[in-house]
């Protein structure tokens, strides 16, 4: 089944030329790097796609669910909550993975290196009341 790309028409954009080069254009965004992220919606069972800004740890891929400091987590968080496996697309490198919430110590640790990259995450939480989500993306 064919994902469908996230409705806002900028990311939808940005994830189509992704997908099309093979990440050639669109990996790098604003002199940060981003990657594809597949989920499964949690009411259609449809795959939904799209593009996030993303670091490392060790081998895992680490992502924000900030949504830009709205006050409702993003929708491809909700469904990895209730379906943690994943396809990820990372250049031209496509495969399936499994999401977990980091909590605790390491969601600290992993907040540091996220916002060491994207520094609006900090001016995003600090325009919510919900704790903003990190997010860990291992090989499966």
């Amino acid at each position: 089944m064919e994902p469908v790309d996230s409705p806002v028409p900028w990311i939808r954009d940005h994830t189509q030329k992704y997908v099309e080069t093979n990440g050639e254009e669109g990996h790098d965004w604003k002199g940060v790097p981003t990657l594809l992220l597949t989920t499964k919606g949690r009411r259609s069972g449809q795959p939904r796609r799209t593009a996030l800004i993303y670091g490392q740890d060790g081998d895992g891929y680490v992502v924000v669910a900030s949504k830009g400091g709205a006050p409702t987590d993003p929708l491809w968080y909700l469904n990895l909550v209730e379906d943690p496996a994943v396809e990820v697309q990372v250049k031209a490198d496509r495969f399936a993975g499994r999401a977990r919430t980091a909590t605790g110590e390491e969601k600290d640790r992993l907040w540091k290196l996220m916002t060491s990259i994207w520094p609006a995450y900090d001016e995003y939480q600090a325009n919510t009341s919900r704790p903003i989500q990190v997010v860990v993306v291992e090989r499966a």
